[in-house]
């Protein structure tokens, strides 16, 4: 009988970060499941690819910001492709770029919502799920941070940098909270990372070379690097590895 492969549920799995992590999690062997908020074209390519790697792999639709739904895609993705083992806190948004000062209540709102609020939802239904004394097998949950929660991103987005500085405080909280729980939770902080988040979410077209000069290694990431970093501290090789924020920034 075939060994049941690994579940991994990436939030905000349909472009950019998340896509590549799902996409190298299929080619690893990990059956995948995905949510999207309202791009089903770009889930269904990414699926495909994924599919492709000869492994099981579904989208789910959503809002990370509402917890019904966060309830429902759990129960979905258990229910059609066995008990969930890791679980990649990925989805997010920045907002249009400006100094905080002059930005909508809106605009804040809607990133907290997603990226904090999502965020925490998600965590605590991965907690409820993975967590050995309500029955679960263990695992991992890896929650996508970001460089800006350090630099505090001053004159783009002041409040998405906040959003940011909350998934490490989740992180290394919820990591002690669950260690005695078979559940590892760690953070990857990526760094600027060639995603059209930029172009999409800030409405800033020239930002990726504009940051350039401040980048040590004088080069924009890659989305597959921070997959890289992601599916580690995913895999045994990181066994004893819970409460760290991993930056995969080029050293800024």
């Amino acid at each position: 009988m075939q060994a049941k492969r690994p579940v991994v549920l990436i939030t905000g799995g349909s472009r950019g970060i998340g896509a590549a992590i799902a996409q190298l999690a299929a080619a690893r062997g990990y059956d995948v499941a995905i949510t999207y908020r309202s791009e089903s074209a770009a889930a269904d390519e990414v699926i495909e690819i994924c599919r492709a790697a000869g492994v099981e792999a579904l989208a789910f639709q959503g809002d990370v910001a509402l917890e019904a739904d966060v309830l429902r895609i759990f129960d979905e993705v258990e229910e059609r492709l066995g008990p969930i083992s890791h679980v990649v806190n990925n989805a997010g948004i920045t907002g249009k770029s400006g100094k905080l000062a002059e930005t909508s209540a809106e605009t804040i709102q809607t990133c907290i919502d997603i990226n904090v609020t999502g965020a925490i939802y998600v965590a605590r239904e991965a907690a409820r799920r993975l967590s050995q004394s309500r029955g679960g097998q263990g695992g991992s949950i890896i929650n996508i941070s970001s460089v800006a929660a350090v630099l505090g991103s001053p004159n783009e987005y002041v409040w998405y940098a906040a959003s940011k500085g909350a998934i490490d405080s989740l992180t290394v909280g919820l990591a002690r909270e669950l260690a005695t729980e078979g559940v590892r939770v760690n953070a990857v902080s990526p760094g600027m990372t060639r995603t059209d988040i930029h172009e999409r979410s800030t409405q800033d077209v020239g930002r990726l070379q504009r940051l350039l000069p401040f980048i040590p290694m004088k080069r924009i990431g890659e989305p597959q690097e921070i997959a890289e970093a992601v599916l580690f501290l995913m895999s045994d090789a990181a066994s004893y590895i819970t409460g760290a924020i991993l930056p995969v920034t080029g050293g800024r």
